[in-house]
Parts: C-alpha cells; structure tokens; sequence
C-alpha cells in the first residue's frame, strides 16, 4: 500500500466502520467456535451417548484438533499406526458387543458432519435471502437460527441427548452456511477500496479465534468434563446475542440501497456513517457506473453464472480457490498434529495442539497487513509454495519416523511451516476475494455457489480422508502436495489481482480474457477515467 492509499485507508477508517465489520465478522467467529468445539470434548460425550442409549463405548483415540479453515476430522479417520477404536476388528464383527460400537460410531459422526450438510443446504439460498431482506437485516434473521442450534445443543442432558446435538449441529450448520455468505458480502460492500483486502481477512481471523477459544475452553478442567459440555456447545449462543443487538447499530449496504433498492439519499447517508466526513460522491459515481452496467443485463441466476461467457472465468476461479483452500492438506495436518506431538515425547500433546492454535491465530493477524502490501495474488501463491514445501518435508518426517525418532522433530516443524502458509494466502484470501471477483447483479449468486462448493468441499474431506490415509499410510501427504503442485499452477496463470481495483477493473480483465491486450487497454481506460 502506497502512502496516499494508507492516508487514504485511514481517512476511511470510522468507528462506524470498525463496528460494522466487527459486528459481521462474529458470525465467522461462530462458524470457527462452531466447527472446532464439537472435537474436544469427544470422548465425554460419547460416554455420555453410551449411557443413554445403553451401549458399551469404543476405545477412541480422540486427535483434540480442529482444521485450520475449521474443518474438524470426522471419528473414525485415525491415520495409520494410531489406535481405531471406532471401527471393530475383523473378529468383532458380529454380536453385541461389535455392534455397539458401530452404532455410537454412527451417532457421533451425525454429530459431526451434520453441520456441514447444514451449511450445504442453507449456502444456496444466500443470494435469495440477501437481496429479499437487505444485508443487514438478513443477518438479524439469520442469528435465530444460531441461538435456536445452540438452545439445543446446550438443554442435550434434558431431553435424547444425541437427538438433540445432531438437531442443535444442523441448525447450527444452517446458520454458517448463510452467514459464511452474507457476512463477505456485507463487509466489501462496506469497506472502501483501499482497506477491502484488510478488511476482508478479519473472516478468516474470527474462524481461527473461535477455533482457539473453543480448544481452550474445551480442556477437562474448564469445560471441557461430564458436567459442563453442554455449556461448552452451546456457547456460541452468547455471541449470536451479542450480534444479534450490535446488527441494530449498522448501517446497511450503501451498495445495496443505492444498486438494488435506488435509494439514492439513504445510501448517501449510509455512506457518510461509513466514511465520516469524506465526500460521498466519488464512491456514489462508482456505483452509478456499476447500477448502469447491472441494468443493462438480466438478474442473473445460479445457471446463468455457468452457461454465460460472461462470467465463466470469474466463476472458475472462484470455485478454485475454494477447493483448494478445503483440498490443501490442512484438515490432514491438524489430524496427525496431536499424534506427532505424541510421539515427539510431549506429555501433553492437546497444549501442543493449542500451541499450533496460537500460531495460526498470530499469522492470520499477521496476514491483515500483508494482503494489501503484497496484494492478494502473490500471497495466495507464496503460501501454497509454501504448504507444498512443507507437505514434502511432512512426507519424509512421516516415512522416516520408525528410522529415526528426531524425524519427528522434522514433523513438527513442518506441521508449523505449513500452518503459517496456509494463513498467508490459502486461509484467509478465499472468504472474501469471491466477493471481489464480481459485480452487483451476479455476486449473490456466486458467492451461494463458491459458500456451496466450500462446505461440500469440507464434507468431502472429513468423510473421505478415512480411506485416503488407510491406504497411502504416511505417503498421504504426497496427494496433498501434488494438489497444492495443481492448485499452485492454476493460481499462477488463472488468478487475477484485485488488490485497489474496482468491481469493474476487475470484470473487464474477465470480460476479454480471450484478448489480453484488450483486456489491459480497457483495463487503463478505467483507470484513466477514474483518475481524472
């Protein structure tokens, strides 16, 4: 960011601002606590499952971790060499006893993985519900969803407890789905220019403080134990209220009333909550400019953002980087981190697992300054170079162990290397860069496509990484840095820079990506224009 541009983000920067960010951003620090909770107190609630529905509960080696995009690992994915209590052994496989454990085995992977079905179900309807209501009061509807998933999630000990948690963790999932889409649509809109990226990586940074916040409250002696877990579940509630009666303070999209609805004043005075005193006037052009070009085409529809030419490069892109934030490895890497720092010798390997926590919270914050000083382009591609290194490095830690132990060493160096590249680029830059990709009329509906694609993405892998690590063993780390290897490719030759360019500096690159000479001429035109 050059001086102009950061005296520019500071002018900007409002206390209306900051709280309307901040009040959007809890909806992610939900999704976060959301999808780490449920890991920590594992084995608690499965003896708790087991007394209620009287069966005799399996010997589960619990990981304690959560993914770095939050994706906790599904029960019953132990890698190879650990301890698989969730699955009966070939002699087991008949009789009551064998039985038992495979029906707890069921609940507890209900319990788990319904919360991303939840968030699949509720991804495509965020383009619908966020045009029908405004962004603002969209997310005011929304957070009934979450404190009614939590209600139930924390009342579990007075009713069929594993009922009840599935129930709590699909309203839940609900919820996410359309708040991991309404929340990055609301804060570009709201952001100006210069501080969109900044801004934009504040999701990222509630995922992973939710993640580190539900970790720790999660430890035994907090609450974490038999009595208190459905405090713990629950919790999150306590922040759905607080956004809840903060959405009342927040002014709604400017973009939004002024593209939408055409009201010109109230969009006018939105923005100067948003901006202070600053001359409105320059921003109202831009969305001028943007109103006349989204007049000019139809509404455009989920099949309409694939079948049109229009849009097909952008919507790639998106769907890209999404898959490969959810495909990078990470979720493997936090599974095998707790069993590494096992064999390291650390005797309490869940505050090592925090520790990794911890990091990653420092690098997402670290990764707010950087994405507009290195713009969003170069920092996704640095930090997948940067996993694929360390996957590789993860590989040959994980091949070598039983040769040598400070092999592990290897291991847990790389499993640090990897989670601060991840948080450079891949973590954060997806939330919001769809945002970035497009205009008013087709943003709606491409970010219920990429919200859609990212929780599938996310089911895909807690489901599958089971039978992906029962056969490849400690080589399952090569798939991932071969993904990355595509991924990283695909970056470099498809992903545009958005860092201080407008909705329509973008399109146009997309719009002749056939022709970049063209391309990079209207590209300056715009430019030149504005400029003036």
């Amino acid at each position: 960011m050059d001086k102009k541009s950061k005296m520019q983000a500071e002018k900007h920067l409002t206390g209306t601002l900051v709280l309307s960010v901040f009040t959007a951003v809890l909806g992610f620090f939900q999704y976060g606590y959301s999808l780490g909770v449920i890991n920590a107190p594992q084995k608690v609630i499965e003896a708790h499952y087991s007394r209620v529905l009287g069966i005799v509960p399996p010997d589960r080696h619990a990981t304690g971790a959560a993914g770095e995009d939050g994706t906790v690992p599904i029960p019953g994915t132990e890698p190879w060499g650990t301890t698989a209590g969730t699955l009966a052994s070939p002699a087991d496989t008949s009789g009551d006893l064998a039985a038992s454990p495979h029906v707890l085995t069921m609940y507890w992977s209900l319990s788990v993985s319904m919360f991303a079905v939840g968030g699949m179900v509720s991804s495509f309807t965020v383009g619908w519900i966020g045009d029908r209501l405004g962004r603002v009061k969209a997310m005011l509807v929304v957070n009934v969803l979450s404190i009614t998933g939590n209600l139930l999630m924390g009342l579990a000990k007075f009713g069929p407890s594993h009922m009840l948690i599935i129930a709590g963790r699909a309203v839940t999932g609900l919820y996410c789905g359309l708040s991991s889409g309404l929340v990055p649509m609301y804060v570009s809109e709201v952001s100006p220019t210069a501080l969109r990226g900044a801004l934009g990586t504040l999701h990222q940074l509630a995922i992973v403080t939710g993640i580190l916040i539900s970790q720790v409250l999660g430890l035994d002696f907090l609450l974490g134990n038999d009595e208190m877990w459905p405090l713990l579940l629950g919790l999150s509630g306590v922040a759905a209220l607080l956004q809840f009666f903060l959405l009342l303070l927040c002014p709604e999209s400017p973009r939004y009333l002024y593209i939408k609805l055409g009201k010109v004043e109230e969009a006018k005075k939105s923005l100067k909550r948003l901006r202070g005193n600053c001359d409105p006037m320059k921003e109202i052009a831009e969305m001028e400019k943007e109103k006349q070009e989204a007049a000019s085409e139809k509404k455009v529809s989920i099949r309409q953002l694939f079948t049109s030419s229009k849009y097909r490069q952008a919507v790639i892109v998106a769907l890209m980087v999404q898959i490969s934030q959810q495909f990078s490895g990470i979720n493997a890497i936090f599974y095998y981190s707790t069993n590494i720092f096992e064999r390291a010798g650390v005797d309490q390997p869940v505050y090592a697992t925090i520790g990794v926590g911890v990091v990653n919270t420092v690098f997402t914050v670290i990764s707010v300054f950087l994405v507009e000083k290195a713009g969003r382009r170069s920092l996704f591609l640095a930090g997948l170079m940067g996993m694929l290194i360390s996957a590789m490095a993860m590989t040959v830690g994980l091949v070598l162990l039983s040769q040598f132990t400070w092999m592990s060493y290897v291991s847990m160096v790389a499993i640090f290397l990897f989670v601060i590249f991840f948080e450079v680029g891949p973590g954060p830059i997806p939330w919001f860069i769809v945002a970035e990709l497009f205009s008013q009329g087709p943003r709606p509906a491409a970010i219920a496509v990429a919200g859609f694609c990212n929780w599938a993405c996310n089911f895909i892998v807690g489901m599958c990484f089971q039978y992906i690590a029962d056969l490849c063993g400690p080589y399952v780390f090569v798939i991932f840095a071969a993904l990355l290897l595509v991924f990283f490719l695909f970056a470099y030759f498809k992903v545009p820079e958005t860092k201080g360019k407008s909705f329509e500096e973008i399109a146009a690159v997309f719009r002749r990506k056939k022709f970049p000479a063209k391309a990079m001429i209207e590209l300056e035109d715009l430019r030149g224009s504005e400029e003036a």
